[in-house]
């Protein structure tokens, strides 16, 4: 898939899902300061009201600003703090150049964590991006861009500045409530699944079964219909978004009722009959054959076989030696 198609692909998908801004606030008046080497950069400290310094949930980032940068390419990174003022590498974004020194929005699809940083890459010594001063700010210098999954301390800091860097972070979706939370193992359950960021869902899973087909009705409600199951039992619903699966829980949970067909053999009636209540069945034909002698009184046929998956309350008729 070509590059502008795949943004273009994530900017539909996406369309109408809250997002929530990590970094900088792009302040007006900035500087567009050299990085002075082929360096990474990202704030340390934002003082701006509203600011989020880190992402404060689970989801990908969709879009990135930048302010006053000169060059390029530059390329957005995710870091993640190991609570020893160091950070780890963990992804990157395409590279991009920017058209001029106002805020340009770029697209891309990155996985990010609660309490992840944004950072940005330079190519080239001579790359600059805008730098405004704000007390309480400070951001902080790779002396290289790391290895992804490499983890290093700032070689440099600045206080008082921040860098003009920001992200759209749209939180993973997750699953509060199911209405018609039950249904037979051959499907059609028409069900209500309840949550948060479930717009732009891409698939909806019962267990491993994908739904017979859901329409996202917004941000908080899909509809969906439940798919057939091989097995009876409780399975759980997964949304999937751009910003990954929603996790799964007690409240995500969907039964299958069914009949799964005992065995009979060498069961009396009453035994044959209490099984099949057990197993969601109910009895059907009864009849007598000519069986052995030693069989007298017991099961020994029985339509269907053991092991089928059949529907609710599902008849199985049962011969008994004569």
């Amino acid at each position: 898939m070509a590059l502008a198609t795949a943004w273009a692909l994530v900017a539909a998908v996406s369309a109408g899902a809250t997002t929530v801004t990590v970094g900088s606030v792009l302040p007006p008046t900035f500087k567009s300061t050299p990085f002075e080497g082929v360096r990474t950069q990202f704030n340390t400290s934002l003082p701006e009201t509203g600011a989020n310094l880190a992402s404060p949930v689970n989801g990908a980032i969709l879009r990135w600003k930048v302010q006053g940068a000169v060059g390029g390419p530059f390329t957005l990174r995710v870091l993640h703090p190991n609570g020893s003022g160091a950070f780890t590498a963990t992804a990157t974004s395409q590279p991009v150049k920017p058209n001029g020194i106002g805020i340009e929005t770029f697209q891309t699809q990155l996985p990010i964590r609660s309490g992840d940083l944004i950072a940005v890459d330079s190519s080239n010594a001579t790359d600059e991006i805008g730098v405004a001063d704000a007390s309480g700010a400070g951001y902080g210098v790779f002396s290289a861009p790391p290895f992804e999954g490499a983890t290093l301390a700032p070689s440099q800091t600045k206080a008082g500045q921040e860098i003009e860097l920001a992200a759209e972070v749209q939180p993973a979706p997750a699953i509060s409530g199911v209405s018609g939370a039950e249904g037979s193992v051959l499907g059609g359950e028409k069900v209500t699944i309840t949550g948060t960021n479930l717009n732009g869902a891409s698939a909806v899973m019962f267990g491993e079964v994908p739904a017979a087909s859901f329409t996202v009705v917004n941000e908080e409600k899909i509809t969906a219909v439940a798919p057939a199951q091989a097995k009876v039992g409780t399975v759980d619903i997964v949304a999937t978004t751009l910003a990954g699966e929603s996790p799964t829980g007690r409240a995500d949970q969907f039964l299958y009722r069914g009949c799964t067909v005992p065995n009979l053999a060498g069961k009396k009636l009453g035994p044959a009959k209490a099984a099949l209540r057990n197993a969601g069945c109910t009895v059907g034909k009864v009849s007598k054959v000519k069986g052995p002698a030693k069989k007298k009184g017991k099961t020994i046929r029985q339509n269907p076989k053991a092991g089928r998956v059949l529907a609710p309350g599902a008849k199985v008729a049962i011969k008994l030696a004569k």
